[in-house]
């Protein structure tokens, strides 16, 4: 099996708005920007090609200089979209089986890679990695690429699933904590800086004072918010 790696990414300036509450637009930008460094660096040595689609030039560029092939989105419609239309596109090329990748996974090390596609090389199979809390869909394999629609979005690794079921897929279900980390709140952030890691995500946060900003901001949230009635 000769899989590709497939990462939709979106324009930093409007990633990640389900942290405004704790990071300004340049911020938000800016930690885009260190995940997919991030990312690069654990793609880099490995002998798999990546695809990158997106509507930004300055993503496209970075990828290409990395050495990865950029597909331009036209209209950025949603990540199901943008997916399954480059995974049609790698079908017609002969690419036998697409692992999608999200671009905010900043604990994923090269050998979480080896796990995801040492499951399986039967057609018709899925090999999913769920989020930490089972609702999301952080790693996706499909053999063939097309096998089923994308589902991203809420809860998407039950729909995931319901796919691949329908497909009748083989399907193997990979649980591992660095691929279930990804980072979406403030939640997100605090769970990972829990732990020391190495790469640009963890430097940034430090160097953003993250800790002190999220306990402000938890400092600010009622935890006994009152019913709201009609009005």
């Amino acid at each position: 099996m000769n899989p590709v790696i497939l990462v939709a990414v979106k324009e930093p300036a409007r990633a990640k708005s389900r942290l405004a509450p704790v990071l300004t637009g340049r911020e938000r930008s800016l930690l885009a920007r260190a995940m997919l460094e991030d990312l690069i660096r654990v793609l880099q040595p490995l002998p798999y090609p990546v695809v990158t689609i997106t509507v930004s030039p300055a993503v496209a560029s970075r990828v290409a200089s990395a050495g990865w092939r950029v597909l331009w989105e036209e209209h950025q419609v949603s990540e199901s979209a943008a997916i399954d239309e480059a995974s049609r596109l790698l079908v017609q090329e002969g690419v036998p089986a697409v692992l999608r990748l999200p671009a905010d996974l900043p604990r994923l090390e090269p050998g979480d890679i080896a796990v995801l596609l040492e499951q399986t090389t039967l057609s018709p199979s899925a090999v999913l990695a769920p989020s930490h809390d089972r609702l999301g869909t952080n790693a996706l394999l499909r053999i063939p690429p097309d096998l089923f629609p994308s589902r991203f979005g809420p809860d998407s690794f039950a729909l995931h699933l319901a796919e691949a079921e329908r497909a009748q897929a083989h399907i193997a279900i990979v649980n591992n904590p660095r691929l279930a980390l990804d980072i979406d709140d403030a939640t997100d952030i605090a769970r990972f800086l829990e732990q020391p890691a190495e790469g640009e995500t963890y430097r940034l946060l430090l160097d953003l004072n993250m800790d002190e900003r999220l306990k402000r901001h938890a400092g600010q949230i009622d935890p006994h918010p009152r019913a709201r009635g009609n009005s």
